[in-house]
């Protein structure tokens, strides 16, 4: 095996296996489609899309036994029975104590696909399962113990309907998945659910991406961003490429142990624009710059804890939009609006005023960032049709219907 339609396995150097082109495709051709090995819904989506298929619609139908799973029909009813049964009676067995992660559940479901499945499947063409790095010796404490508590619950939800190989397995398994899952987004970038994909998983990263994936129900589509040659190696970005090289292989290390070694992270050509300055009579003194830059970095991290506590219903959404509103005037005596720790904000203020229901709010933020993203995202970038998308949909809900097409029409 090791070749697929146009494409093939090959040792990229530098970088172990990767994957590469043996024709050339053009922008916005199709490379591959691959159906997930594994997937789960998340649980804060059930009811609004089919466990199955992740079809969103109106009247799904409830299982009949545990009550809390939704399908089409019949057919993705029983279509996931292998893998909802493995949750059905422990969800009601346990009722409000059933807490497995996202990530126990989908461990899950990988070890009874396993035992299924004996020969290779159709998201196995090119990489089998078992060959998906793992970075086990790479893992730190803090990362360890989440492992081990996502471990103890796979052994207390799910050890009644499956055989649990030994911790050490375990511990490559849930490594694998971390450093390979995917999640899979809907065409306003929001988590839907959680994947496996071997062949996608054999892509290498790059901050200047070859091919971008989009999800089809629970399938991985794979498309070019840009013309590519005979021999070009195929590759995908791992990360939010707004941020600037320092941010973005901070990330890389933290989650995926490597750093990044493309163009764009040796000149980095483009810190200059993500991280602008508000132009002033009297230059900023770079001490002052830095210090505001590891502000913006402290706030970013403590936003997110405060978004976990809210989401938690331990924190208002209202004191969420005030931290957004306090960090952006203060990084504004510093930073210009098109600066990416200020689009980082902006964007979690508009996030929480869609959660509060405010149209104009979340507008009157989004269209701050759209011309900024589209300058600073690389070309044909999920996160800049996204935001077209989501404003697009804002101002068609207004009945602002000529903006409305306008920002809807720059999505394709």
């Amino acid at each position: 095996q090791g070749n697929e339609g146009g494409l093939e396995r090959f040792d990229s150097p530098g970088k172990g296996r990767g994957l590469r082109v043996t024709r050339p495709f053009k922008v916005g051709e199709l490379l591959f489609s691959s159906p997930a090995y594994s997937f789960v819904l998340s649980l804060s989506e059930r009811g609004c899309y089919c466990e199955f298929c992740f079809t969103r619609k109106e009247g799904l139908a409830r299982c009949g036994k545990c009550k809390k799973a939704f399908y089409c029909g019949v057919k993705c009813q029983k279509g996931d029975w292998a893998m909802h049964k493995l949750e059905c009676s422990a969800m009601t067995a346990f009722g409000e104590n059933w807490c497995p992660s996202e990530t126990s559940r989908l461990v899950a479901r990988i070890l009874a696909k396993k035992k299924m499945q004996k020969e290779r499947c159709a998201s196995e063409r090119i990489l089998l399962i078992e060959e998906i790095q793992s970075h086990v010796e790479d893992v730190d404490n803090e990362k360890r113990e989440m492992t081990e508590s996502d471990i103890a619950g796979l052994h207390r939800f799910f050890s009644k309907h499956l055989e649990l190989p030994d911790h050490k397995d375990l511990l490559t398994l849930f490594s694998q998945v971390a450093c390979n899952g995917f999640t899979i987004e809907d065409d306003e970038l929001s988590h839907m659910g959680t994947a496996v994909y071997p062949d996608v998983a054999l892509i290498n990263h790059s901050c200047l991406p070859s091919v971008i994936v989009t999800y089809k129900g629970t399938s991985a589509e794979v498309r070019a961003v840009k013309n590519m040659n005979p021999g070009d190696e195929v590759l995908i970005s791992y990360i939010d490429l707004l941020y600037p090289t320092d941010d973005r292989n901070n990330r890389l290390r933290e989650f995926y142990y490597f750093t990044c070694q493309c163009q764009e992270c040796k000149t980095k050509s483009s810190d200059k624009a993500k991280l602008k300055v508000r132009k002033q009579s009297d230059p900023i003194e770079q001490e002052v710059i830095s210090n505001m830059v590891r502000y913006a970095r402290k706030t970013i991290r403590e936003f997110r804890l405060k978004l976990d506590a809210a989401l938690d219903s331990v924190a208002p959404p209202s004191e969420l939009l005030e931290m957004c509103e306090q960090s952006l005037d203060e990084m504004g005596a510093v930073f210009d609006d098109t600066n990416v720790y200020m689009l980082h904000m902006m964007y979690q203020a508009m996030g929480v005023c869609l959660y509060m229901q405010d149209p104009d709010g979340a507008i009157r933020y989004g269209e701050k960032i759209i011309k900024p993203y589209s300058k600073l995202y690389p070309p044909y970038s999920l996160n800049v049709s996204s935001m077209y998308l989501k404003l697009g949909r804002l101002y068609m809900g207004l009945e602002r219907y000529s903006v409305g097409v306008g920002a809807l029409k720059k999505v394709t």
